[in-house]
This record gives C-alpha cells, sequence and structure tokens, in this order.
C-alpha cells in the first residue's frame, strides 16, 4: 500500500510541509511517485519515519537523525521497547505529581496550610528534571545533588565559552583539553550512566529553559563535539598510520549519539546477569562491531592498534561508562556467534 503525502501526514498527525522538509534534507525521500510526481510512501518509508520520530523524542537534532540513520540501524523492534520505558517512566512520573497534587488540595479543602516542605517537594515535581528522570534516578545524578559537581559544571562551561569567544577552535591544543576535562566531566556528573547521559541531551534539547540556565547553547554544544573529537583523534594519531587516521577522520564521531543507547542496553544486560550468548546480547553485540567498523574498518591489523589504544589512553573512554567488565562481556557475546556471524 502506498500513501501520498497528504495521506501520510493526516494518518500520522504531522504536517504535509514536515515531510517535505524531510524530504528536502535527505531525511525521508519516498520510495516512488506517481506519474504525475506525486510522492508516494511505501512500508519501508514509514518504518523510518517511526524512527526518526523516536530519536526526535530522544532529543536528537534533525542532523544527528541523519547521521544516526546513515549507518547500521538498530532493531526496529528495540526502538519501540525504547518508547515503552520512556513512557513508562513519564507515566510514573505524571502519577507521583499528580499524587501530590491531590495531597495538597485536600489539604486546602480541608482549610489548612500546607507545610514549606510539601509544597517545595511539589513543585521539585514540576520542574524541568522530573520530566526525565524519577525521584530515585536524581538521588542518583550527582550533577543534581551535589554543589561541588555543579560548580566544576559551571566553571567549565564558562572556560570553554571563553574559548569560543576568542576565536579558538578545536584544533587548539588547549581546548582539545577542555573537551577532554569535559567528558571526565560527564562521567561525574551522571554517575558515570550513558542512559541519564542521553537523558540530559534529550532535556537540552527539548527545555530552552534548560539551555539558558546550564549555558549549554547549540553552538556551545557543537563546538565541545566537534572538539572531543578532534582530542581524541590526536591521540589515535599516536597508534596509527596515515592512510588509517584518514579514514579515522572521515568517519569517527558520526554516531556519536548511537553509542551512549547501546551502552546503555549493554551494561543493563550485563547487570541482570543475561548470559552473553543471549540472542538480544548477541544482537546488540553485532550492533557494536557494525558501530566500530564504521570508523576503524576491517582490517584486523588496524583493530589491534586501535584497542591497544583504548587499553593505553583512559581519555579514550572517559564518559563513556565503558570498562573492562563491559568489553569482556561484548567479546564473550561475539564468541559465542557462529563463525559465520561476525
Amino acid at each position: 500500500m502506498l500513501l501520498t503525502v497528504g495521506e501520510l501526514a493526516r494518518r500520522c498527525g504531522m504536517t504535509v510541509r514536515a515531510l517535505h522538509h524531510y524530504d528536502a534534507i535527505g531525511l525521508l525521500q519516498p520510495a516512488s511517485r506517481s506519474g504525475a510526481g506525486y510522492r508516494l510512501y511505501a512500508r519501508a518509508d514509514i518504518e523510518r519515519l517511526h524512527r526518526i520520530q523516536a530519536l526526535r523524542q530522544l532529543g536528537l537534532s534533525l542532523t544527528d537523525i541523519g547521521t544516526a540513520l546513515s549507518g547500521p540501524q538498530q532493531p526496529l523492534a528495540d526502538v519501540v521497547d525504547r518508547q515503552i520505558a520512556q513512557i513508562d517512566r513519564e507515566l510514573t512520573e505524571a502519577a507521583n505529581l499528580r499524587e501530590r497534587l491531590v495531597y495538597l488540595r485536600t489539604q486546602l479543602a480541608n482549610g489548612q496550610s500546607p507545610d514549606l516542605a510539601d509544597w517545595l517537594d511539589t513543585l521539585e515535581l514540576m520542574t524541568m528534571y522530573e520530566k526525565y528522570f524519577s525521584p530515585e534516578e536524581l538521588k542518583a545524578l550527582p550533577l543534581h545533588t551535589n554543589p561541588d559537581v555543579q560548580v566544576e559544571w559551571s566553571a567549565l562551561i564558562g572556560a570553554v565559552q571563553s574559548a569560543m569567544d576568542r576565536g579558538a577552535t578545536p584544533e587548539y591544543a588547549d581546548v582539545q583539553m577542555l573537551a577532554l576535562r569535559w567528558m571526565t566531566m560527564i562521567e561525574r556528573g551522571t554517575g558515570n550512566n550513558p542512559e541519564f547521559l542521553m537523558r540530559l541531551h534529550a532535556m537540552n534539547e527539548n527545555e530552552p529553559a534548560a539551555r539558558a540556565q546550564s549555558g549549554i547553547t547549540q553552538a556551545l554544544q557543537a563546538f565541545v563535539e566537534a572538539s572531543v573529537v578532534a582530542a581524541r583523534l590526536a591521540i589515535f594519531a599516536r597508534y596509527l598510520d596515515a592512510h588509517d587516521m584518514e579514514r579515522m577522520r572521515a568517519n569517527y564521531g558520526k554516531q556519536m549519539y548511537a553509542w551512549p543507547m547501546l551502552i546503555a542496553d549493554l551494561r543493563k544486560a550485563m547487570d541482570e546477569n543475561t548470559p552473553a550468548d543471549d540472542p538480544k546480547v548477541q544482537q546488540m553485540a553485532r550492533r557494536w562491531m557494525e558501530l566500530f567498523r564504521a570508523y576503524a574498518g576491517d582490517a584486523p591489523a588496524t583493530h589491534a592498534r586501535i584497542r591497544e589504544a583504548y587499553a593505553k589512553e583512559p581519555d579514550l573512554r572517559s564518559g563513556s561508562s565503558v570498562d573492562d567488565a563491559l568489553l569482556g562481556y561484548v567479546r564473550d557475546a561475539l564468541a559465542s556467534l557462529a563463525p559465520t556471524a561476525h
């Protein structure tokens, strides 16, 4: 069954203008056109649209979504699972807020004045963070609970902004040092939790007030991302030859926001003691290798040099939540696959 752009817009609750824009930027180009030149969307196009909208809900920009969809794709079932988990969190948060509001209303209806603590607890549930984290998760989020971390973040953001204001570029050595500090602070600020990182990214993308409060503008974010890539490429250059570095410069960092989601899912499976040969873990391990090969290529010798760099250079892993235990888990999953599968 083929749908025209108008039919697709009506069925999925989007505007024709938005779909035209997705086509114009190459994000969703329909499979075919009618004899009169009208866009016609097939099942595969609609599945891709689902991926696009799911990634938008996670806070990715259209540019980042295009990059994420240009490489190997996560199974659509996993995308839906992640959406279900996100909705479950939102329902829990909404239920908690409703419970607090009902409690306040009952007190007010009885002519009582709620305690200051009751008002503050309710207001906390209404903050931006509560849209993305449960109260229990907030307690485990140092960026929200630790004043020292908050002060260090503010100082680092100010230092990056100062570097931008003086015209520095990601190739500057001092900027790369700031970028590597940024990744270390991500590790501290999120409790080394990649899922928390993605939710903070979504909050920054979806809540203008969050950017205003943190000072992490879109320009500053893009500057830091480019600087992190430049800093890590400079480290890889100590281990790789010119040919390998040419490929790395062309591809490293393109899937920046695909890694945290995958790492979070693998860590969860590992923490739940899911066997490495479980089919879902094997599928995630395949995805790991797809992302790795996207910038490392297929030569075993190059893979060995890159792994040596990761083993010897802590700055290549900082902020990623990747440790030896997780790497061992991925290796075991890959080893459990049939020889023809990897």
